[in-house]
């Protein structure tokens, strides 16, 4: 490989994982979701609003308020920002999706964070939609003020 090859890779390695770092900055914080859905369902209001989503670095916490008390989902949270759409794969450490992986995509623009998982964990989603039948979970989620 030729020099001016080399550091084409070079530049090209560095300018993805510093989107991966930019949106690894994006997403840190508190969000809440504003609208869901499950294989084309919406989700209602008051299951919406028992959910917190927090992300800290390559972290996320899922906290749901049950009747029973909060119910805790830990894990890992890994970026392909240059994917088109940008892909995340999300992996259960602790909690009731402990050992599982979800491969997803995202957007962020501003305080507005869209995911669609599948939550069969099979195949990365290719397009921001839920259908009967599937198990792709789409979320929008605000960040918490």
């Amino acid at each position: 490989m030729n020099f001016r090859a080399l550091l084409v890779c070079l530049l090209a390695s560095l300018s993805v994982t510093a989107r991966a770092a930019d949106d690894l900055a994006a997403l840190r914080g508190t969000w809440k979701p504003t609208k869901a859905e499950l294989a084309g369902q919406p989700m209602p209001p008051p299951i919406l609003n028992s959910i917190t989503l927090k992300m800290d670095g390559a972290n996320y916490e899922v906290i749901v308020q049950t009747p029973k008390g909060p119910s805790s989902d830990n894990g890992t949270v890994t970026f392909d920002s240059a994917a088109k759409p940008k892909a995340m794969t999300v992996a259960g450490v602790t909690g009731p999706n402990a050992g599982k992986t979800f491969p997803a995509i995202y957007e962020i623009t501003g305080d507005t964070l869209r995911i669609c998982y599948d939550l069969s964990g099979e195949k990365r989603p290719t397009e921001f939609k839920t259908a009967p039948g599937t198990k792709l979970y789409l979320v929008d989620y605000a960040r918490a003020k």
